[in-house]
C-alpha cells in the first residue's frame, strides 16, 4: 500500500484509485491533434504505478516513445458521491505535483484500433507523485504555474488558469460516476509542451505553492 503525507500535519493517506483527465487544456489537445471535449475525458492509473520524489521512471521495453505530462494532483479527503460543484472543494484534503508518464507510441497504436490504452498509462513507475500541501495552503488552485524541465531545460510552462474543466466541476462529474474515497487522487490534465524523455535524463516538475519532484529516467 502506498501512502502520501499532508505536509506540516500528522495526516497520512493510503492512495486508492487515481482518476486522470485527458485533454483538459486546449493547447495540449491541439498539439496532439485532438478535439476539445465537451465533458471531462477520464482514464485511470493503478496505485501500483506510483513512485515518489527521487524514484526512477523505468520505460518498458515495449515502448520507444515515453512522454512526460506535469499535472496538478488533487487528494480526496472525505467520501464524495454525487456531490454538487458548489460543495466539491469541501472534499479536497490537499494538492500535489504529479507527472503522468505516457507511452505515446503504444497509446496511439491502441487508439487507432479503438482499444483501451491503460498499458500506455498505468505501467509500473508511470505516476510520480509528491506529498500534498493542505488544501488551504493553495489560495486558488486555478491560478498556479506548472513547470517541467528535462536536464534543466524547461519543456512545459503553463498555468492551471487554462483548465477547460475546473476542479469543482471535475469532482462533481467523477463522483456521479463512481464514489470517491479518502486517499483517491485526481490528476487534472497537462498544459502544452509534452514530449519525449529518454533513459539517462532527469525530469524536474514544479508547481508554485504546491511542491516539486525530481525524477530520473531509466
Amino acid at each position: 500500500m502506498t501512502t502520501r503525507n499532508i505536509t506540516g500535519t500528522n495526516q497520512k493517506f493510503t492512495i486508492g484509485k487515481i482518476v486522470c483527465l485527458a485533454r483538459n487544456y486546449a493547447e495540449h489537445a491541439r498539439e496532439l491533434g485532438n478535439e476539445t471535449p465537451p465533458a471531462p475525458v477520464l482514464f485511470m492509473k493503478p496505485a501500483s504505478s506510483l513512485i515518489g520524489d527521487g524514484d526512477t521512471v523505468r520505460i518498458p521495453a515495449y515502448s520507444q516513445e515515453c512522454h512526460y505530462e506535469v499535472e496538478l494532483a488533487v487528494l480526496i479527503g472525505s467520501q464524495a458521491c454525487n456531490v454538487t460543484a458548489d460543495k466539491a472543494l469541501e472534499h479536497v484534503a490537499g494538492y500535489g505535483v504529479s507527472i503522468d508518464m505516457t507511452l505515446r507510441d503504444v497509446q496511439n497504436q491502441l487508439k487507432a484500433k479503438g482499444l483501451p490504452w491503460e498499458i500506455a498509462k498505468g505501467f509500473d513507475t508511470a505516476c510520480p507523485l509528491s506529498d500534498f500541501v493542505p488544501a488551504g495552503a493553495v489560495v486558488d488552485p486555478h491560478d498556479v504555474t506548472l513547470k517541467l524541465a528535462v536536464n534543466g531545460e524547461v519543456r512545459q510552462n503553463g498555468t492551471t488558469a487554462d483548465m477547460i474543466h475546473r476542479i469543482p466541476q471535475v469532482i462533481a462529474h467523477v463522483s456521479a460516476i463512481f464514489t470517491l474515497e479518502p486517499g483517491d487522487v485526481i490528476l487534472t490534465g497537462t498544459p502544452a509542451g509534452v514530449g519525449p524523455v529518454r533513459a539517462g535524463e532527469t525530469m524536474t516538475a514544479e508547481i508554485a505553492t504546491v511542491g516539486r519532484l525530481t525524477i530520473p529516467v531509466a
